[in-house]
Order: C-alpha cells, then structure tokens, then sequence
C-alpha cells in the first residue's frame, strides 16, 4: 500500500479574520500538493482564531457553512484531504456552540466532524459546550483516519477507543499552551507507540492574547519517534504515514491483541 503524506500547518493564523485564514490555509494547501503531500491538517479553531472572547459568538459557523463551502473547494482545488478547526454554531440549539474540527476529501466531499469532547480551562468551559461522540473516523485512501482535538488526545482513554475500532492515522488540531510542552514531546508519541497508529498533532504558535501556544508539532509513529516535527515558530512540515510499516509495528507490539478487557472495569 502506498505511503499517504501528511503536512502539519502550525499556524496561528490571523485573529478574528476568517478570510485571512481561509488565505493562508489554501496557500499552505498549494505548497503541501506541491510537496506531494495527501493530507493536509491545520490547528484547533483555526478559522478564527483561538484567543477571540467573546467575538466566538459572532464567528462560529453551522458545520455546512460558508467557511466550509470554502475549505471543500481548496481541498478540491490542491487535490488533497483538509483537515481544520473551528467554532461550531449548532442550528438546532439555540447559542449552543462547540469546539469543533472537519475532514474534507480531495475531491472536497465532507469525511468526518468531530466535536471536541474534553474541554480545556475556563475559556472554553466559559464558551463550548462539550460534543457526546467520542468516536469519528473516515477512509482516506487506505487509511483509517480518526478525529480529536487537542485535549482529548492526553487521555489515554480517547486513544485506546480509536485503535481498537481500527484507526490507523490520528487527526489532532491542537491549541496547546506553555508550559504543557511535554504533550508533544512525550505524551503524543507514547500515543501513538501504545495504541499502534500514526498521530498528527498541528498546534498553534506564537502569542494570542493571554495565550502563549508552543508549536513543537508532530507526526509520530507507532514505534513512539518524531517522523516529522515543527520547531517553535510558524511551519509547515511534513511527513509519511507507511501502512506497511504500520502493519508491522502491529505484529510486533501486538497492544491490542493482548488486553484483557475483564480486568479493567474499574477503570468505567
């Protein structure tokens, strides 16, 4: 099966404007494609910005919106996946707004959205409300790709429910902040080591308000290394999800084969 390429943009974007944003999300499409890239995943609430208040309200969008039409026809136009986050007005539910991320193809049909289920600190318990369902997933070529955000990622529960219904390439848009360095360093890669699958991890950079996001983003693979990784500053890296090197970590490192699910109910 052939290697599926994937490009992390870290990138804070430009606050509180989504037409910058869509700017600089096709622009790192186009050089993604050109760089022979399959995927391509940008930050947690990149559409407008992480550090908005109350202007969250004003800018949140329904999961089929105008912000949404755009972004298919980037995915559409480069001729590869996009995956990005934003926040989430709901239609039915009146002021309900969720922390939000969404998968379009390269043919810009929509794969998958997810709503960030762990919220973060009092900024987003003040403004999301919480999303219900912990599993979401997609088929991009080969590969069985999952949907997260950010927090979620560090409970190791999150995870583990996502290998176990087959994820091979886990999508995370991240906002993480100083000093929670050691999510990227550490906790990631033993992710993905401990639940055998790929994990892209595209966070934020730079200063935002009270916010001061790390960047450190991160392809890591199943045996718990950096395929590709960003530095502190604005980046845009890429790197090879291998479905045969998967499958051989697998058979390796058989994690799931070997649970004994009758010993963890105390753990629900």
């Amino acid at each position: 099966m052939p290697t599926v390429r994937t490009a992390l943009l870290q990138s804070s974007g430009r606050l509180g404007d989504v037409t910058a944003n869509l700017r600089i999300l096709d622009e790192a499409a186009g050089r993604a494609a050109a760089a022979g890239a399959d995927v391509l995943l940008a930050p947690e609430l990149f559409l407008t910005g992480y550090a908005i208040g109350a202007d969250i309200a004003r800018l949140a969008e329904p999961a089929d919106g105008p912000s949404a039409r755009s972004v298919a026809e980037i995915a559409a136009r480069h001729g590869l996946a996009v995956g990005y986050g934003y926040p989430e007005r709901d239609t039915e539910r009146h002021g309900v707004i969720y922390n939000a991320a969404a998968l379009f193809g390269a043919d810009g049909a929509p794969l998958a959205h997810y709503r960030k289920t762990h919220l973060f600190g009092d900024f987003e318990l003040k403004w999301f409300t919480p999303g219900d369902e912990p599993l979401v997933q997609a088929r991009v070529g080969d590969l069985t790709v999952g949907l997260m955000i950010c927090y979620d990622v560090e409970f190791p529960e999150n995870v583990r429910a996502q290998a176990l219904a087959g994820t091979d390439l886990l999508l995370v848009p991240t906002a993480l902040m100083h000093p929670a360095e050691i999510v990227p360093l550490s906790v990631v890669p033993v992710r993905a080591f401990e639940s055998q699958m790929y994990i892209a991890y595209a966070n934020r950079a730079g200063a935002e308000g009270d916010f001061e996001f790390v960047g450190l983003s991160v392809l890591a693979g199943p045996d718990g290394t950096a395929r590709a990784r960003a530095g502190r500053g604005e980046d845009l890296v890429l790197g090879d999800v291998d479905p045969e090197a998967l499958a051989a970590s697998r058979a390796e490192n058989p994690y799931l084969r070997d649970r004994r699910p009758g010993l963890y109910g105390s753990l629900v």
